[in-house]
């Protein structure tokens, strides 16, 4: 799958995945109206308001971009319905040729790390079929506990034809509590890089690049830059562009010399681009157009941050 999300970057020229985000403030008006209207005010009408706001938008920025991102969070807070909502979307950006990475942030040990991969990129056999989950095409790791959480995932990634994003650098203020933490007198996300490179080194794409990538936020540029160079086989995944504060300028360290290596997540940035003042002109009724600016301005930003 590695190989898969790289010719789709090269195709749209693109390094640029959506982070498919949902939240009650970002959905416009007019899909949580027509919700409630046919179902009442409940999780059952969010959750069909949300499949109805996810639809619009990969209509408009499916022929931009290779790769969406939906948390699953965002999925969970509504229950039952909300899951519903996440596994639908998972399968129309499918449909419409998107790779997907499924923001689950997962992380256990043995038969529920496991399960968790199988729930996410793998599959169960009951009798004498195959039953898929959420079936994504990557899942995002946390390897707190070590080789036992994460090996589950890769052995699933290598029978599936898939991939993982591990947690290196996060993008967030408090990560360094943990992450910069010096370990023998180096960092501990430095000593996590170089596992991911361990994880990795028997998933080697024919680009090159591993099927366990990393995650490292475009926050951090400087970390980044050290972090590209003990990892230069892995794809990194890098949120933080936009409503956090990384731009363009921030991103070249993420990248190798061959222009690859690292794709630029948005969520807010994009999905709620209708709320933001520079796109206000396209209003909450055309809130898929204002999605689809955000993400040509971003592609130009990030082209020209790259030269």
């Amino acid at each position: 799958m590695i190989d898969t999300l790289i010719e789709k970057i090269k195709k749209t020229q693109a390094p640029i995945v959506v982070g498919l985000d949902p939240t009650m403030k970002l959905l416009p008006p007019q899909l949580l109206e027509a919700a409630y209207r046919e179902n009442g005010e409940n999780v059952e009408a969010v959750s069909q308001a949300i499949l109805a706001y996810n639809k619009e938008l990969v209509d408009a920025i499916a022929d931009l971009v290779p790769a969406v991102k939906p948390q699953i969070a965002m999925y969970e807070a509504f229950g039952i319905p909300g899951l519903i909502a996440f596994e639908k979307t998972v399968k129309y950006c499918k449909e419409k040729g998107l790779v997907v990475i499924g923001d689950v942030k997962r992380g256990d040990i043995g038969s529920t790390s496991e399960a968790y991969a199988q729930a996410h990129l793998g599959h169960v056999t009951i009798g004498e079929s195959e039953y898929r989950g959420f079936d994504e095409d990557f899942a995002t790791v946390n390897p707190y506990l070590g080789t036992d959480g994460v090996k589950p995932f890769v052995k699933v990634c290598a029978e599936e034809k898939k991939g993982i994003f591990v947690l290196v650098k996060t993008s967030n203020p408090s990560s360094g509590e943990f992450q910069d933490r010096l370990i023998d007198g180096r960092a501990l996300y430095e000593h996590v890089a170089e596992k991911v490179v361990e994880w990795g080194a028997e998933t080697v794409g024919e680009n090159g690049y591993s099927a366990v990538g990393a995650v490292v936020g475009a926050t951090y540029p400087e970390q980044g830059k050290l972090l590209r160079k003990l990892m230069p086989k892995s794809y990194i995944l890098v949120p933080g562009y936009g409503a956090q504060g990384g731009k363009g300028a921030d991103l070249v360290h993420f990248f190798n010399g061959d222009g690859l290596g690292a794709i630029i997540n948005s969520s807010r940035g994009i999905i709620g681009a209708y709320q933001q003042e520079k796109y206000a002109k396209y209003g909450a009724e055309n809130f898929a157009d204002a999605a689809r600016a955000a993400v040509l301005d971003m592609k130009a930003d990030i082209a020209s941050a790259l030269g």
